[in-house]
């Protein structure tokens, strides 16, 4: 433990220890000045602070400062019932506010509890369980707002993370205020209760101990009741008033004397009206002049002053913002801003802004955040933020998806229509604007909302604008995964995996495998829809193979056998028959002999007729498994399989190329169609 730490603890066993241990007079003498010292000093601290979680430790502060005061009470009681004083301090409160007069002492004090009690520390406890209330409704509110700028690009995920904890600390505040309230209460209602154990049993004690007369023991006593409650009272309401203005603190950019002189005297020409009401008190009423001239005509000057002080302010301030906007353009970090490029951008016309706008029920942003989820359960790729904006020069209900920069998608939609799939049969009834479905290229139909039920009862598949955005969002960011996983997004999955699994990440980098070489085979497996969440099982089999082969083709193929299970669930149900499209032995063949090798990798060198041969075979075999209602797979040898992607990527990107060794030994295969030469 640090020196610090043992100091706290010493100081709160030793306020402990005070309750019952005798402590000599001069000693408490001190202990009163540092009681008063430390109160004015958290007073000054509440004063100072621009929001409440800059002085997060007030509450914990608040019942240390209580405890104390309250020792401080006990010490003092014990002083004046068995000696008949309690220290200089005490006395001398006692005397210079009694001036002689012990009832005008008394009500001084009380006046001081009534206003520490009823009106400060009763409006803390309110304001404080007001506050903890509405925080914590208001939680999940300002929780999407940091999601929505996190998505809109205007915070990053640090940003994010400190913004979350922000209102979580808020909230534990604002509850522990609203419970600490209660200790200066408390203490309040003490020091009436010690003040006539202090008066009524040093009256008897001073008459019946100490053979004192009557009008001797009130005298004593009374005065040093009245100087212990107000020695503890005085620092009881100067904390009490710090507590008041850390709950009523709003958020600002400055302490609370910056704030009154910027908002409480921002309007000089209210002060002229102020000015008008003092002089017309003073010469049409008994109060006279002479006491409300001079502090009319300071308070004219005054407004004169500051008006004259926020006009050349305002002039500054423009000057400042011409020269700053001038620096801006002639600076070269302008022209550099020009040059970054957002991974994702969505933008549109302004017909379709209430897709974004939540005032107007849109939730684009929310919609996008589930987008960004499904990608890491489904790919286990960190989608980066997307850019939305929209776009003047596109047509009013148009939008358009760009990855880099480049537009890779688009497309129109109509607000106040639905967007309607036929099951497959055409309905004649069922009318509306002729359209095709921007994911996957299928036919369908805008239609109103009179139309939306009945298309429904025939089996269309009904869905709104902003599902028809989300989906098509989601199918490019898949299709175009490969594309957003760079090496900066690789090494922060590589020290994601790290967290958990330091020994293997040690061994693969950099003694096998670069994070480049990395990144090359997790593009790869993305480009064929494969997932790369299961980042311990890539990262073990690049640690066993990339010490044979640096090839990424290679390396890909590797991982994807160690991945059988999941490329197996992925294109099967559990019990059912995949059906595939087979690769005759004569291509394969071919294929196997057209492999060339060079310093970069192997690669095929295929003649264009047979490439063009391939490509007709296989689009027929195609055709035929669509027709029957199941997807396509083709299935090859592992020594092929990477070649064979590489010729029909070109023309059929979707359509999958698994090998034998990619599937489990248990799934049942059914070969509908062969592809030869």
């Amino acid at each position: 433990m640090k020196v610090r730490d043992i100091t706290v603890l010493v100081g709160i066993i030793g306020i402990v220890l005070m309750m019952v241990l005798p402590i000599p007079s001069w000693l408490l003498d001190v202990l009163l000045i540092i009681n008063i010292s430390t109160a004015l000093m958290i007073l000054l601290i509440a004063m100072n602070s621009t929001e409440a979680l800059q002085f997060s430790i007030f509450p914990a502060l608040l019942l240390i400062t209580t405890l104390f005061r309250l020792a401080l009470n006990i010490s003092t009681t014990k002083l004046i019932l068995t000696d008949g004083e309690a220290g200089h301090v005490v006395a001398t409160f006692g005397q210079w506010v009694a001036q002689g007069e012990i009832a005008v002492g008394f009500v001084v004090f009380l006046i001081l509890v009534v206003v520490q009690f009823i009106v400060i520390t009763k409006g803390s406890e309110r304001v404080a369980e007001v506050a903890a209330r509405f925080t914590l409704d208001a939680m999940p509110g300002k929780q999407m707002s940091i999601d929505a700028d996190l998505n809109a690009g205007l915070i990053n995920e640090q940003q994010a993370k400190e913004r979350r904890s922000k209102i979580e600390k808020e909230a534990d505040f604002y509850g522990a205020m609203d419970g600490a309230s209660k200790f200066v209460k408390g203490d309040a209602i003490a020091s009436i209760i010690i003040l006539i154990i202090n008066l009524v049993g040093g009256f008897i004690i001073g008459m019946a101990v100490h053979g004192m007369s009557f009008g001797e023991a009130i005298s004593r006593y009374t005065i040093l009741s009245i100087g212990d409650g107000l020695v503890s009272q005085i620092p009881a309401l100067l904390i009490s008033t710090a507590a008041g203005l850390i709950v009523t603190r709003a958020a600002s950019d400055g302490n609370l004397a910056s704030d009154l002189s910027a908002q409480v005297f921002a309007y000089p020409k209210l002060i002229y009206i102020v000015v008008g009401t003092i002089v017309v008190l003073g010469l049409f009423t008994p109060i006279g002049p002479w006491a409300t001239l001079p502090f009319a005509l300071l308070l004219l000057y005054a407004a004169r002053k500051m008006q004259k002080t926020m006009e050349k302010q305002q002039a500054d301030d423009e000057l400042q913002v011409e020269e700053q906007q001038i620096e801006e353009v002639r600076s070269p970090e302008s022209v550099i801003n020009l040059l970054q490029v957002d991974p994702i951008e969505f933008e549109f016309g302004y017909g379709l802004i209430p897709l974004a706008d939540t005032q107007q029920g849109g939730d684009l942003l929310d919609r996008i955040i589930m987008i960004r989820r499904q990608c890491a359960l489904e790919l286990g790729l960190v989608v980066p933020v997307i850019r939305i904006r929209d776009n003047i020069q596109l047509k009013p209900n148009e939008y358009i998806i760009k990855i880099k920069g480049n537009t890779v998608a688009g497309g129109e939609l109509l607000i106040n229509h639905y967007l309607a799939m036929s099951p497959g049969f055409d309905d004649d009834s069922i009318t509306g604007i002729e359209t095709t479905e921007p994911a996957f290229g299928l036919p369908a139909l805008w239609i109103d909302e009179q139309t939306k039920e009945r298309a429904e009862l025939a089996g269309y598949t009904v869905v709104d604008p902003p599902s028809v955005v989300a989906t098509h969002l989601t199918e490019i960011i898949k299709k175009h995964a490969h594309e957003l996983i760079g090496r900066q997004e690789t090494k922060a999955l590589v020290d994601n995996v790290k967290d958990t699994y330091p020994v293997l990440v040690d061994e693969l980098i950099p003694n096998v495998l670069t994070v480049g070489d990395i990144q090359k085979v997790l593009a790869k497996l993305l480009r064929e829809k494969i997932s790369i969440r299961d980042l311990v099982t890539i990262f073990e089999t690049l640690a066993d193979y990339g010490t044979y082969s640096k090839d990424p083709e290679v390396l890909t193929e590797y991982v994807r056998q160690s991945l059988s299970r999941q490329i197996t669930q992925q294109f099967t149900s559990q019990g059912e028959t995949l059906r595939v499209i087979t690769v005759g032995p004569a291509l394969e063949k071919k294929i196997a002999e057209s492999v060339q090798s060079s310093d970069q990798g192997s690669y095929l060198a295929l003649d264009p007729n047979s490439t063009q041969l391939v490509f007709q075979k296989l689009t027929e075999q195609v055709q035929r498994l669509i027709q029957s209602g199941h997807q396509p797979v083709v299935l090859t040898s592992p020594t092929i399989r990477m070649y064979l992607r590489q010729v029909i990527e070109r023309m059929m990107q979707d359509i999958p190329v698994l090998s034998y060794s990619e599937l489990e030994p248990n799934v049942e295969i059914q070969s509908v169609g062969v592809v030869n030469l």
